[in-house]
């Protein structure tokens, strides 16, 4: 009966033994390889570009904005809008070819992705197709920060899971919504306390070696616009809120602070209402189709008027809308539909905006920023630059 006894104790000791080594076993690997799987894709822990983010030796900072990719599942989902003898050949790796060839003919310093990188509807898997839109940036190495648009929303994430998911991509500088500050609440707000998800500031350094590397000589402001709404009973996208005007507002006033403005450029989807009065306007580039916007008007334009420092938005949404247009002094910019499987005009190439802010030359060094310039490339053979112009200069303001 003892010997009974013993041997069911030994064989239950040894068995929480093998348990206990297989989970150290387990949790070791775990902590030195971490890696979870998500959809399809295994996530490993998030490669960070070199920060802070600076100007070049040559006292220039490039930005290349990508609007509306609208990807779906790759090779399966074909493209809208095209010709017809381009048509079997098309889909979304037209997109993700576009998007090498303009990171290798422009070489920019980052990349801006202003919405609806994903289309919902279309995508199986949000996280798979996340991976395989910003697969091109990610392989470049090149910092990158991106908002939602209206579209990216309806696959398998929320808006927060996206912004969130899109936040710890490799050399990804998104953020959910700014961190809480307590030393300066005007600033640096509650998390809760701003409308929407990837409301954020990015600051950009001066040059290597000038009396300003270590600090910010230019500013990128991020909103979340939202994506549909109800107004009463009627049907309407999205707008940037009161909070997050706020929080804009308390932000820039920071910045003012010192004797010289640092400039600053704005990044969200959806177009403000005022947009529609550029079609009587003096534009650079094409209004082909209606603003699509609020019906609500929350004063944005108002709030970076009163600012001061922002010089150019740049914005998505329509996708043959290209143009660049004056409102109030600030440059509003249409980036053009860069997907394949958005809509656009079949022969109309699909573009994207290149944006260059330019330092001021010293005596001895680099100076603070002193002119912003932009351009648009088309997905043609020769890749074609169009539409250049200037949209601030120091010495002559707007």
């Amino acid at each position: 009966m003892e010997s009974s006894v013993n041997q069911r104790w030994i064989i239950h000791y040894t068995f929480l033994y093998f348990t206990f080594i297989s989970a150290t076993l387990y949790l070791l690997q775990t902590l030195i390889s971490p890696q979870l799987i998500l959809g399809h894709q295994p996530i490993t822990l998030k490669t960070n570009p070199p920060l802070p983010l600076r100007f070049s030796s040559l006292g220039a900072f490039k930005i290349l904005q990508v609007a509306d990719m609208h990807f779906g599942n790759g090779a399966v989902t074909r493209c809208r809008d095209v010709l017809p003898s381009e048509f079997d050949a098309c889909s979304d790796l037209n997109t993700t070819r576009f998007l090498r060839r303009l990171i290798d003919a422009e070489r920019p310093d980052f990349v801006a992705f202003t919405g609806d990188n994903i289309f919902g509807t279309s995508a199986a898997d949000a996280a798979e197709s996340l991976f395989k839109a910003f697969s091109p940036v990610m392989e470049s190495r090149l910092p990158w920060a991106a908002v939602l648009g209206n579209h990216d929303q309806k696959s398998t994430m929320t808006r927060e899971e996206l912004m969130t998911f899109i936040s710890l991509m490799d050399y990804s500088l998104s953020q959910i919504n700014p961190p809480e500050d307590p030393s300066d609440p005007a600033i640096g707000r509650l998390l809760g306390d701003i409308d929407g998800f990837g409301n954020y500031n990015l600051s950009v350094n001066g040059a290597a070696g000038s009396h300003l590397a270590n600090s910010s000589v230019l500013n990128l402001f991020f909103l979340d616009s939202g994506d549909r709404a109800t107004v009463g009973e009627l049907q309407t996208y999205g707008w940037i809120k009161e909070s997050q005007l706020r929080w804009l507002r308390g932000l820039s006033q920071g910045f003012l602070s010192p004797p010289t403005e640092t400039p600053a450029l704005a990044f969200f989807h959806i177009p403000v209402p005022e947009v529609r009065q550029l079609y009587l306007k003096e534009i650079v580039g094409q209004f082909q189709q209606p603003v699509s916007c609020s019906m609500v008007n929350s004063g944005v334009l108002q709030s970076l008027v009163s600012m001061g420092d922002v010089k150019a938005v740049f914005v998505g949404h329509d996708h043959t809308n290209d143009f660049c247009g004056n409102l109030g002094g600030i440059w509003f910019c249409y980036g053009g539909g860069c997907g394949y499987h958005g809509y656009g005009r079949a022969g109309w190439p699909r573009r994207a905006r290149i944006i260059v802010a330019e330092l001021g030359k010293g005596e001895r060094a680099w100076m603070a920023v002193e002119r912003i310039r932009t351009w648009k490339r088309l997905d043609d053979e020769k890749l074609s630059k169009i539409d250049e112009q200037v949209l601030w200069d120091l010495h002559r303001p707007q």
